[in-house]
């Protein structure tokens, strides 16, 4: 078999939430693929072996090898899947939409979860709830704000889209670092529609072959 023929293999986190949005797409297209866990804690870190290096060096989860290429950032890998595999749409049609989907998803992921990623969170000590809190409250206020104007039953209009697959990720985050979600109800409403979606279940941290007995559903 070819390497461009080859099956996807996904490395991922069960908690990750970028390797999360990154199954959310593998599950909406319907591509099947191998998982290969990294455990971002065990050994002190397993994305520090040059085995990994080698493969992603950025050190970070999600890495996909797909048509035989080896591409990691979650947003450039559905990107790449979105324009391989067209079907589900993830990016509308309409300029206009298109370019508020791309602008919530960097919102998320380059406004919210970088800042409260585990990396930052290892040098902020016993700050790091705190810290996390506050970088995703800001964020929240400001995403709640903006889905006023864009919000159907999901991030943009009625279709899901990427700027759908890296909010309930963030959410998740939110919710692990105990923040209030009652001032967020237009998120929160998605959030809930989004879980209802079986890609959206397949794919949840709680249901990976890498996730801790005691965390699975």
């Amino acid at each position: 078999m070819s390497a461009a023929a080859a099956k996807p293999i996904l490395y991922s986190y069960f908690r990750s939430s970028c390797s999360w949005r990154v199954r959310i797409a593998l599950a909406l297209k319907g591509i099947s693929y191998d998982l290969v866990p990294v455990n971002l804690i065990k050994d002190g870190g397993q994305q520090f072996s040059a085995e990994f290096k080698a493969l992603n060096p950025m050190q970070q989860v999600p890495a996909l090898q797909i048509d035989g290429i080896t591409l990691s950032q979650s947003l450039a890998i559905i990107n790449y899947l979105e324009e391989t595999h067209p079907n589900p749409r993830l990016l509308p049609q309409d300029p206009k939409k298109r370019a508020q989907v791309r602008m919530i998803a960097d919102h998320i992921a380059s406004g919210i979860q970088p800042l409260q990623n585990l990396s930052i969170l290892k040098q902020m000590g016993e700050k790091k709830m705190e810290w996390a809190q506050s970088c995703i409250i800001s964020g929240f206020q400001a995403l709640e704000q903006i889905l006023q104007h864009t919000a159907g039953r999901y991030c943009v209009g009625d279709e899901v889209s990427m700027a759908d697959l890296c909010l309930v990720p963030q959410v998740a985050n939110a919710e692990r670092f105990k923040v209030d979600m009652r001032p967020y109800p237009i998120i929160t409403r998605i959030n809930k529609a989004l879980l209802d979606l079986e890609a959206f279940k397949i794919s949840h941290p709680s249901r990976q072959p890498d996730t801790p007995a005691e965390l699975r559903a």
